[in-house]
């Protein structure tokens, strides 16, 4: 799943591409229209977003937001494999094909399910091999006021966001340390990448409780979540699997990760055979020498 990383990725890419453009949406195409999600009804999600002229685009969390004119905003979470392409394509028989592109024929590009048609003669797609992106219509207060966005947690990366406000977050729970940092409620835009990297660079066991974590772990943890996902943006994250930036390219996190999806592999600072284990309904990737319990 795109965490804070790639999504950041994606409305950087998206706004680079618009470069201040007045663009407007002027018409969509769906063929799997579960993805809306709001309004349910795919013909009142088109009459809503015809020309909206886009004069935002932001991050909260994993979440985009299109901030719209008429006081409307388009909010997309990408999901597990979702991510969005800007650029052009051509309808030929039941398939998009991308046209002046050839990175955008990558495979795990071509399965466009959404299409939004800009009036400067572009398209932003969505790419979705499992089909479980979100996309929600909103009012702009109704989306700042509702519960589902109220409840997410600070953001890591912000100068506001100090250690203190830090540790005061976890403060407040007592689970396993990795399922405390992918709560969003807690703090935003982490998941299963990115706590396995950090605490791995923090050298502080996944599984280690938030009451038996001492003052210099928490601090060590802090500047490790901070530094790999300020890293991972300027590599344009992470594509082990289906992510790719709105150009259809790979990111370059890949080729620092150090224990994400290595088990079996030695440790790049020990030697010691990487971990895999189950923490919830999720796995963690760590090292037993470096990250002692």
């Amino acid at each position: 799943m795109p965490e804070l990383p790639e999504v950041e990725t994606t409305v950087r890419g998206l706004n680079r591409a618009l470069n201040s453009l007045s663009a407007r949406f002027i018409d969509v195409w769906a063929d799997w229209k579960k993805t809306i999600k709001k309004p349910r009804n795919f013909k009142s999600f088109k009459a809503g977003i015809k020309k909206k002229k886009i004069e935002k685009i932001w991050r909260r969390g994993k979440n985009i937001i299109f901030e719209l004119s008429d006081n409307y905003s388009l909010l997309i979470h990408q999901k597990l494999t979702g991510h969005l392409l800007y650029g052009y394509w051509v309808r030929r028989g039941n398939n998009w094909q991308p046209s002046g592109n050839d990175i955008l024929a990558d495979r795990v590009n071509n399965y466009i399910h959404l299409l939004f048609f800009l009036d400067n003669g572009k398209m932003i797609a969505l790419s979705d091999l499992r089909k479980f992106a979100n996309v929600e219509l909103w009012k702009t207060e109704e989306l700042l006021a509702s519960s589902g966005f109220n409840n997410l947690g600070p953001e890591i990366l912000e100068k506001s966001f100090t250690f203190e406000k830090f540790k005061e977050a976890l403060s407040k729970k007592k689970g396993k340390i990795k399922e405390v940092l992918m709560n969003q409620s807690v703090i935003v835009g982490v998941g299963n990448i990115y706590s396995d990297e950090a605490l791995w660079r923090a050298q502080v066991n996944p599984f280690k409780k938030i009451p038996d974590l001492t003052n210099r772990e928490l601090e060590k943890i802090y500047d490790s979540l901070r530094d790999v996902l300020q890293k991972s943006i300027e590599l344009h994250g992470e594509s082990f699997s289906d992510y790719r930036d709105t150009n259809g390219e790979k990111g370059g996190f890949d080729k620092i990760r150090m224990v994400y999806r290595r088990k079996g592999e030695k440790c790049q600072c020990c030697g010691t055979i990487i971990k895999r284990k189950k923490i919830g309904s999720r796995s963690c990737h760590f090292c037993p020498a470096c990250q002692k319990i």
